[in-house]
């Protein structure tokens, strides 16, 4: 997606979680996607992040994370549904003054992903998104991921969250993970690390199907995988749930 358009579903994404919130009979509920935290950890929790994310934009530094100083207060001031929507405007604001191949600062050097806005945005529809959903799950209100946010989620999460971990430490496999609604990738896994969708050929040892929603949630730890359709090595999908440990 263009930076535009990731830029649209932030907002969007952003509001969900806050209409949720807005809505719930019990201000203090439960968040059970996220079990030690309540709806207003949540929202604080999400607002934090985006205004951590538009200072790294803001700086335009990739050189490392802003510092103490750049960042200033990121605790919820008076209303908590104002202040988080102050904190997107800030993210968003941020993001319609660069550009999407811009360079900046993430914490995923250590995968294939670029370190750019673009990158930044892109990894920010999912924040917003899946904490959304866990807003909407809290509520009573769980709604499906958007059909593009879902999408993109599964390649997303893949190529950043587990590409940035490191050395598998069990033995070398590849998972398939294949969208009704969308396209299959494949994860290999070695001690070079998790690896998306590698030019080299070779069967998985196991294939997780769903709606790509569902993948998305399932990789978050959302959702178990046995809600989908699993066909062969199912321990694989332990030990990465494990080692990728989402929050």
């Amino acid at each position: 997606m263009e930076l535009p358009a990731l830029i649209t579903l932030i907002d969007e994404r952003s509001a969900a979680l806050r209409d949720a919130v807005a809505a719930a009979a019990v201000p203090g509920a439960r968040v059970p996607g996220c079990p030690d935290w309540d709806l207003g950890d949540l929202v604080a929790h999400l607002g934090a992040v985006q205004r951590f994310w538009a200072v790294v934009v803001t700086e335009g530094d990739p050189t490392g994370p802003p510092p103490a100083a750049a960042l200033g207060d990121r605790e919820p001031r008076g209303d908590l549904l104002q202040w988080s929507a102050e904190s997107t405007d800030l993210l968003l604001k941020a993001l319609h003054s660069s550009s999407a191949d811009a360079p900046a600062w993430a914490w995923w050097g250590a995968s294939s992903a670029p370190l750019t806005v673009g990158a930044i945005a892109r990894h920010q529809v999912q924040e917003a998104a899946v904490h959304a959903r866990d807003a909407q799950e809290a509520v009573g209100r769980a709604e499906p991921l958007p059909g593009v946010v879902a999408v993109d989620g599964v390649a997303e999460f893949l190529q950043v969250g587990v590409g940035s971990l490191g050395a598998w430490p069990h033995r070398p496999a590849r998972i398939a993970f294949a969208a009704v609604d969308g396209p299959t990738h494949t994860l290999d896994l070695s001690p070079s690390g998790g690896r998306l969708d590698p030019a080299a050929g070779g069967d998985p040892v196991v294939t997780v199907r769903g709606p790509a929603g569902d993948l998305v949630l399932a990789l978050y730890g959302r959702v178990p995988f046995h809600n989908l359709r699993i066909e062969g090595d199912r321990e694989v999908l332990t030990q990465l749930r494990s080692w990728s440990n989402p929050d």
